[in-house]
């Protein structure tokens, strides 16, 4: 089986729409049944002439392509679409066979992520964390997810392929007075070089990772706060575990900036860019 349980060699994986497999094309949605090579690994037992649902079909660096699958009968199946171990498993083309039938309706993109950025553990780089926390416990229009990624880079990356838009929190240094709450809509340059580190989190490096693995969403913002206290954790930097005054009283007003972005997101209209002190 070439089913991956590691997420490491996801990294250097681009999407395609689909690939033939016995004369059949096969694609998101494809059901098919698990037939890996012998002498694989114990994964192999469990899953051989199982019942599975096409997730994606990717393509390595060597040009090899393979299916990302959920088993049909798994109650976590969301679970593997957010590719999460133990839900989403990989195969070559030579080791299923689709059945017939029509594919499964491809479930429609998410509208809107809010994804909050930083690490805690580096003072006001938390603005991020703090700003999703709070969002968590409003209530959000459908379509529209909050989510604390910390310093995931890598899960965020992923995530970015099932939505519309997304509005990332985060500290950023700018020159403003600290506590300053902008909205900045980046571009991405064409010839970014994104090193593999999974937990490369500024949003330039995480979309640059997340178009390297496939699509990206439409509209992005991100919605910054100038940092009074910035800690790297190298050398002899302490480690401050909360966030300067400044930066902790923007944090109602980010929500509330938020909420403005996603409300015109959904709507949707023009955005235009702002500044609150």
């Amino acid at each position: 089986m070439s089913g991956t349980h590691d997420r490491w060699p996801e990294m250097g994986r681009a999407l395609r729409d689909c690939a033939v497999v016995d004369g059949v094309e096969v694609r998101a949605g494809s059901r098919v049944v698990l037939r890996p090579r012998g002498g694989g690994d114990i994964f192999d037992l469990a899953l051989a002439e199982r019942v599975a649902i096409v997730e994606a079909i990717e393509q390595d660096l060597e040009g090899k392509l393979q299916v990302a699958v959920t088993l049909e009968d798994d109650p976590g199946r969301e679970l593997g679409d957010a590719h999460v171990l133990g839900h989403r498993f990989f195969f070559g083309l030579d080791e299923v066979e689709p059945l017939a039938g029509p594919p499964e309706p491809v479930q429609k993109r998410r509208r809107i992520l809010v994804a909050g950025i930083g690490n805690v553990f580096l003072g006001d780089d938390g603005f991020g964390v703090a700003v999703a926390q709070a969002l968590v416990r409003e209530e959000q229009p459908e379509g529209v997810d909050v989510v604390d990624f910390g310093i995931r880079g890598m899960d965020l990356a992923y995530a970015l392929k099932d939505y519309e838009a997304v509005v990332f929190v985060d500290a950023a240094p700018r020159g403003e007075t600290p506590g300053t709450v902008s909205v900045i809509e980046p571009d991405l340059d064409d010839d970014v070089v994104v090193s593999p580190d999974a937990h490369g989190m500024s949003p330039v490096h995480v979309l640059g990772l997340a178009r390297s693995l496939g699509p990206v969403p439409g509209r992005i913002l991100v919605v910054a706060c100038e940092p009074e206290r910035i800690v790297t954790g190298e050398d002899d930097d302490e480690l401050v575990g909360e966030l300067s005054a400044p930066v902790r009283a923007a944090v109602g007003r980010a929500c509330d900036l938020v909420g403005e972005l996603v409300g015109e997101l959904v709507a949707p209209t023009q955005t235009n860019g702002k500044a609150v002190s």
